[in-house]
């Protein structure tokens, strides 16, 4: 049976630390493009956690919402690029295949959650923070759309190392980055198709939400919240 991989995030326990957001930097290569063209909407956060209010003074509760890639089953981003660079997996991963992408920036304007982004600049890191790179994710050049890939570098490795050792993957055994630097333990990853999987109990929980999901998209990550007393 073919993985489907998929994330949790309850609420309830994210307290907004942002450890998630840099994890995903270390692990993914993800350079800074200082304040200046962050002023200009060019930061880049494949991660990134959004503040929310609810109530109204002086009785209000600050929320916050990691927000990644979806992993939408139905991605929007997908049959608008004209190269076939955003595709989906048959693990149900919305990939992005850098040596195709011309920088159309159409799967940007497509996603309806902002989790996409292009390279205005060609990366460069001063020595010697260059040693700090992740050798096992390549450095993605200039004119070209980058996104979150639930660490899809880790999922292989895992993958890898199970077939030869010849077991099957456990539930557990493949965390993103976001995942394994989350103190709060707000984030799940696993496999959908596992049904006893702690992410599929999750996404079947009745706290459960997704994000946009009256817009068809399918995503593939689920938010858990207790409701709001009226």
């Amino acid at each position: 049976m073919s993985h489907k991989w998929g994330l949790a995030v309850d609420l309830d326990k994210c307290t907004g630390c942002g450890a998630c957001v840099t994890a995903c930097h270390a692990e993914n290569n993800i350079p800074t493009v200082g304040p200046e063209q962050a002023a200009r909407g060019r930061a880049m956060h494949w991660v990134r956690v959004e503040r929310y209010w609810e109530g109204e003074f002086p009785d209000v509760r600050l929320k916050f919402r990691p927000v990644m890639c979806q992993q939408c089953d139905a991605a929007p981003c997908e049959p608008v690029c004209p190269t076939y660079a955003s595709h989906h997996t048959d693990e149900g991963l919305n990939a992005q295949v850098y040596n195709r992408c011309i920088g159309t920036r159409y799967c940007a304007n497509a996603c309806p959650y902002n989790v996409r982004f292009f390279d205005f600049f060609q990366p460069q890191w001063p020595r010697p923070l260059h040693l700090q790179l992740n050798p096992d994710v390549s450095i993605r050049e200039v004119g070209v759309m980058e996104k979150c890939t639930f660490c899809v570098q880790r999922i292989k490795a895992a993958e890898i190392d199970a077939k030869a050792e010849k077991k099957e993957l456990k539930d557990g055994d493949v965390q993103p980055a976001c995942v394994q630097s989350c103190s709060a333990r707000a984030l799940v990853f696993g496999d959908l198709n596992d049904p006893q999987s702690e992410v599929a109990r999750l996404a079947r929980s009745p706290r459960g939400s997704r994000l946009l999901d009256d817009l068809g998209t399918l995503p593939n990550v689920t938010y858990l919240e207790r409701q709001s007393q009226s």
